[in-house]
């Protein structure tokens, strides 16, 4: 059992999400896990009613494993009135386990998370949230200016990337307290090298099937290479749309649909990674693929470059279908051993799960040492 550093007493923390989905709740699993795995006492608050068989049984393993439990409630995505018995809810539940540290993860999280802490010390990570929206529309406008009032609210902002923490004081404000820039960070077992099957495909995608993802600019690529084949892994709301674009391309042949799995089985079926997202944060996909062994080629966005360090310049622009095309090409005929070499190297050493929650139980300190002053 290995305590916080400087031999505090334990935390008591209580983690509040709404969606138990996606990257989010896997920094959340990662996160709880390893705290609990370091002595702390841990609890989660999440939504009763999303995301299916799979979180369900993700929610009981955790469960089982955390001192203060798993509780779901019903958290609405969009506001209302059931935000206010949320927000009752963890008030009350925070108060009865003794929470010392309260961290909302995501726009409803944070938000319930900082209006019901009491006293204990009030912890936000956006996770992207509210960053997606404009003040230029009514509801954006709404969001952010919630967002900003619960600045006040807010003793600790963590963040997953320096763009993201960029965005966050662009478009709601510097936190009033403490802010922090944690990296993403990936388990022990997910540097086992995978290895490409025999019938692997040229390129691999693996995400959710929306335009923001640029799978409209993977398909492109594809057409301006011609004898490539390339694995689709994921589904999403524009799923059909870039299966008929494949089919206009005449690529029926040399793209395969091939549904959502798990991202390690998913590597084995291409030889190279492709990231053609026209936006992301700090996304987990890049750093699994690269602990695994993958060579990857994605697009100059968000909190990449953050992954990528001294060989950012290998990143293209995003929308750039002749720009993708020509890395996957150059990618397939070299292989870039050095380069996938030297990001293995980096992400070991800076983007892991134990760098993570070093990183996150001393910000809780020096939160709570500044508020405390």
């Amino acid at each position: 059992m290995v305590l916080a550093s400087r031999n505090l007493a334990p935390f008591r923390i209580l983690h509040v999400l709404r969606a138990p989905i996606g990257g989010l709740f896997r920094h959340v699993c990662d996160l709880a896990l390893e705290q609990t795995a370091r002595g702390h006492a841990v609890g989660v608050v999440a939504d009763r009613s999303t995301g299916g068989e799979s979180s369900e049984e993700a929610l009981k393993a955790l469960s089982a494993k955390l001192k203060l439990g798993v509780s779901r409630i019903p958290m609405s995505r969009h506001a209302g009135l059931s935000d206010i018995a949320a927000v009752r809810y963890v008030a009350t539940h925070a108060r009865q386990l003794n929470a010392s540290v309260v961290h909302g993860h995501g726009a409803k999280g944070g938000a319930f998370a900082r209006l019901g802490a009491g006293k204990a010390l009030r912890v936000y990570t956006p996770h992207g949230g509210s960053l997606h929206f404009s003040r230029a529309n009514p509801v954006g406008f709404a969001y952010l200016g919630v967002e900003t009032m619960l600045l006040k609210r807010t003793d600790l902002a963590l963040f997953e990337s320096e763009y993201a923490k960029s965005i966050f004081e662009q478009k709601i404000g510097k936190p009033n307290g403490l802010s922090a820039v944690v990296h993403n960070g990936v388990r022990p077992e997910e540097f086992e090298p995978v290895t490409a099957g025999p019938n692997a495909a040229d390129v691999l995608f693996v995400g959710e099937l929306r335009k923001l993802k640029g799978v409209d600019v993977l398909i492109e690529a594809i057409a301006l290479l011609k004898s490539r084949r390339a694995v689709i892994v994921g589904n999403g709301p524009d799923r059909d749309a870039f299966v008929s674009l494949a089919k206009a391309r005449g690529l029926e042949a040399q793209i395969n649909f091939a549904g959502a799995m798990p991202a390690r089985a998913a590597f084995t079926k291409g030889r190279i990674l492709a990231v053609p997202s026209r936006a992301e944060s700090l996304p987990y996909i890049v750093l699994e693929a690269i602990a695994a062994g993958m060579s990857v080629v994605a697009t100059k966005v968000g909190g990449i470059p953050e992954i990528f360090g001294a060989d950012a310049n290998a990143l293209i622009p995003p929308g750039d279908a002749a720009a993708l095309a020509s890395a996957i090409q150059a990618r397939l005929a070299d292989g870039e051993g050095a380069q996938k070499a030297r990001l293995r190297s980096r992400v070991s050493s800076l983007f892991t799960v134990m760098a993570m929650t070093d990183s996150i139980l001393g910000a809780y300190e020096r939160a709570l040492a500044s508020r405390n002053a």
